[in-house]
Formats: C-alpha cells, structure tokens, sequence
C-alpha cells in the first residue's frame, strides 16, 4: 500500500498520546528509515536552526524530495540539547548530558550538509545568507527556524539571566545554575518565579515547573514556599489538573497569584514588584517575555508588532519576504509554540517546498498537532494533546481537538518516556 504525503501528515499529527515506538537512545546518530527518490526535484534549500523545527524539515525534505534536492543546515551547535524534558533537570531526574541529540544521522543517513555555523545576515533580494565564518550561502529556498530571543526584564542588569537569576527556558548553562541555586536554598525558603504574557514557548511548561519543584521541595527544603506568579489572568494549558495541582497536590506549597505583571525586579533584595503585590525570593526564577530571534527580526521578517514572523500556515512562507519559509517558536500563528508543533510544522514545510519547486501549490488542508506530558510530581503526570485544522475563512489553523488527561497517574509519568522518544526519534533519528 503507497502512503501519499498528506496522509504521513495526518498520521504525523496525530502522533503524541500512546502508540509510539521508543528511540535508540538519546544521541540519536542512524536510522535504518531508506530515502526514497520522488518526481524530479531538484534545488538549493538551506535551513536556519537545527531544533525541532529546522531538523525535521531536513530530514523531511530529504525523505520525500529525494537526492536531487541540496540541504544544507547551519546551526551554531554541534548537538541540540532538548527544552523538552529539561525541567527534570532542576529535580536531578534528567542530566543535560541525557536530553542532547547529534546530527549525524542528518549527514551520514540523509546527506545533509550540516554547518557547525550561524547566519550573520540574509539578503532576500539576492536570495543569500552570510554566515558567521564568512561564507555566504545561496538559496531557492530558505527555511528559518531561530528560536527566541528574550527581553531583559525592567530592572535587571545586562547579563542577569546568565548569572544571577536564570530564566532557564533554553535548556543549558542557565538550568544548570538554576539547578545549582535551588540546591543552595535553605529549608523554609521561597523560590519565586514569573510566567510571561503569552504567547511564550511550551504553555504547560511554567506550571510543570512549579510542580516539580513544589514536590521536590517538600522533600529536600521543608517548610519551603513556590510562589508563582503569572501576567496572565488564569492557567493556560491543562487547567483542570494544574488547578488539581495547585489547590490540593502541592496546596501547601505552592502559591499562585494571577494577573501578576511584573513592574520591575529589584536584585539587590530579589524583591518583585508586580500589579498584584509585591514578593522576595530566596531563589528568583523570572521567565521574560518572548519574541523570534534576533536574525529573523534584523532581516525584516517579525512584521507581527515587531515580535513575531508572520506566515502562511498552507505553506509558513514569510508573509514579508517570498521565497523564505519561517517556522517554531519564532511564528506568529493561533497555534501553540511547542517542540512537537515545530515537529509537524517542518514537515508541512518540506512538503511545501517540494511542491513549490515542481511548480505545485501546497496542500490546501494541512493538519498539525501539539502534544506534550506535563509532571505534576516527579512520579505522576498529565498530558495535553490538540489538533489543528486549516480555516480557509480565516486563513488560520484552528483547533479541531483538544484534551487534557482525564486525570493525574503514574501511567502517564510512564508514557511520558515513551511519547519523548518517539517525538526525538522522528526528529533526529
């Protein structure tokens, strides 16, 4: 039986909740997936970032437009290191080491040209991309997918987030210190942290936060307090069992305070002053507002308030500058910035692509999904899944489908590994 693309698509949106096969492992280097050859395709398609968005649509393009096309992938890196799973690091559950993942089966299996490089520039009109060593790029398509940049937070100094108060919402050195600093904390201390306005990166991630270190606290820092406090008016994602969490799980712990817009941080006192009142922290964990990285912007893409790359969703090519598809959490959609939505998202890209250079127009339904489990001790768990369906009326992606866990178990801890590893797999595998 041939599988077409749309419908890999449609399964690949669905992956997320139970029936996934595990990895190989966490530094995923071959895969025994062949690569097909499609109709005649041929061109030059480079690709910034190698996160989930930029890998899959690497891997992707590769998979369906066969050898003919000429991927090459630039990324600063030379592993990813997962923001996924990375609160586990702050309770000692995961190692940084555990959550990275190489490239090598993007070059040794798929034949991609991976740069161990970053685009210092991209010029739209001559269709280039200067990169950091010096070398320049050509491109008859161009996929950008940056990640964040995050604002510095009135009253911080330069340099804040790297060593005095992590934000700790790229998975890395900044973890680390958090880790480091909630170690440090003595019994009966408060660890503060903020959750920006959204849109922000993973919308359960602020909350699984809070509950991993409420739990972990209780059994490391007794008498300790998590404050959170959240620019938002409510919970955004899976508020049934967060609300769960909050009001009895972790009641005598955790403290959460809505509508908490933060004025300015004083770190002399780690004193923050919010419009719901004002609080000091033993540990300060302020998450900042979000917006698309710093290359997006300078070369004119992020046309949604000066935040965000705007796109369209049949295809993620740059509303501002044709020929450039933008895609991950640097995008302004009705869509979820997650690394599972990035996931999907390259795939609708590769397949636009291909489609593009055949002198086809993109898939006019294209469907997407998120998915992710969120901890809510460090041996239970809740899980959120939606889908998403294309609106012609609105040009938007609309969600079909959305559910939380009927309720927090151990089971859902379990598939929690499971549904990591398939995720990574079909990303770096």
């Amino acid at each position: 039986m041939t599988i077409d693309r749309r419908t890999l698509l449609q399964g690949a949106a669905a992956l997320g909740i139970g029936g996934l096969a595990a990895g190989s492992g966490r530094l995923l280097d071959s895969v025994s997936t062949p690569v097909r050859a499609a109709a005649a395709v041929s061109g030059r398609v480079v690709i910034i970032g190698g996160g989930m968005g930029g890998t899959t649509a690497a891997k992707f393009l590769r998979l369906w437009g066969g050898t003919g096309l000429k991927i090459t992938l630039v990324e600063r890196n030379a592993q990813y290191t997962s923001n996924i799973m990375s609160n586990g690091v702050l309770t000692g559950q995961e190692t940084l080491p555990d959550l990275r993942y190489g490239y090598g089966a993007l070059k040794n299996v798929y034949g991609v040209n991976v740069l161990t490089d970053s685009a210092s520039a991209i010029h739209p009109d001559t269709r280039k991309v200067d990169l950091a060593s010096g070398k320049t790029l050509t491109y008859d398509r161009l996929v950008v997918a940056p990640g964040l940049s995050f604002d510095l937070l009135p009253g911080l100094p330069s340099g804040a987030y790297n060593t005095l108060f992590p934000h700790a919402w790229a998975a890395g050195s900044q973890t680390t210190l958090l880790r480091s600093q909630l170690r440090a904390m003595p019994a009966g201390g408060t660890f503060v942290m903020t959750i920006p306005p959204a849109p922000y990166r993973c919308p359960p991630g602020p909350y699984e936060r809070a509950c991993l270190v409420a739990d972990w606290v209780k059994k490391n820092k007794p008498g300790s307090k998590v404050v959170v406090l959240d620019a938002n008016p409510k919970i955004l994602a899976e508020p049934v069992n967060f609300g769960t969490a909050f009001n009895s799980t972790h009641a005598d712990v955790i403290q959460y305070v809505p509508n908490a817009v933060i004025d300015h941080i004083n770190p002399n006192n780690k004193k923050v002053f919010t419009s719901a009142g004002n609080f000091v922290a033993s540990v300060l964990n302020p998450i900042p507002p979000h917006r698309a990285a710093a290359i997006a912007r300078h070369a004119g893409l992020a046309n949604i308030d000066g935040r965000w790359a705007g796109v369209d969703v049949l295809s993620y090519e740059s509303t501002a500058a044709p020929g450039i598809h933008v895609l991950g959490d640097a995008i302004g959609t009705t869509m979820p910035k997650s690394g599972h939505m990035a996931n999907a998202q390259g795939k609708v890209t590769a397949d636009a692509i291909i489609k593009s250079l055949q002198g086809l127009a993109p898939d006019p339904a294209p469907v997407t999904s998120s998915a992710c489990f969120s901890p809510i001790t460090m041996s239970t768990a809740s899980w959120l899944t939606a889908i998403y369906q294309y609106d012609a009326a609105t040009r938007t992606m609309l969600a079909s489908a959305a559910s939380e866990a009927p309720s927090i178990s151990s089971r859902n801890y379990r598939d929690m590994g499971r549904w990591f590893d398939g995720l990574m797999a079909d990303t770096f595998a």
